[in-house]
């Protein structure tokens, strides 16, 4: 089974009681915060190595480090096999700023886009247009409803519910 298969099954395994659930997330998060505090601070550096080697490196276990591989593969320059990968997968964590800053922001993760490692990286304008740009990209906007006797879009002429009305 491959590592991202494990995580998934444990991470988001259904009999995991609130208290449980509540310690792993706490701790996968103080341990994730750890991991992005580190990359963040050597923004020139592209890290490298197996997937055992990168949780050797940064003290975590190897499925929590498959985890944040899934967490930050869309921020990537290029993608990690995440779907096939095992301890002996090489990865590469060559991040965008903007994208993984972007991706923070839609995530909800305030912990992670708040961190004061992002002052070097991002001016506080760009963070503040990304932030903008996110919570956009998930507002709808609904257009103006036709009223029954209003005249028909569709140029007729006709009252709404008489012409295209008639099968909504």
């Amino acid at each position: 089974m491959a590592l991202l298969d494990t995580w998934r099954n444990l991470a988001y395994q259904t009999e995991m009681d609130q208290k449980t659930a509540n310690e792993f997330w706490g701790s996968y998060f103080t341990q994730e915060k750890a991991i992005y505090e580190q990359i963040l601070s050597a923004p020139d550096t592209v890290v490298k190595g197996t997937v055992k080697e990168l949780a050797d490196k940064y003290g975590v276990e190897v499925l929590l480090m498959a985890g944040f591989l899934d967490g930050i593969n869309d921020s990537l320059k290029t993608p990690n096999p995440i779907e096939t990968m095992e301890e002996d997968t090489e990865v590469s964590l060559d991040y965008d700023k903007e994208k993984l800053y972007y991706n923070m922001v839609g995530c909800k993760a305030d912990w992670l886009y708040e961190l004061p490692q992002w002052d070097a990286l991002l001016d506080e304008e760009t963070r503040k247009a990304l932030y903008k740009k996110q919570k956009l990209s998930g507002t709808i906007v609904k257009g103006k409803k036709i009223g029954r006797n209003d005249p028909c879009p569709c140029g007729s002429g006709k009252k709404y519910k008489q012409c295209c009305g008639k099968n909504a």
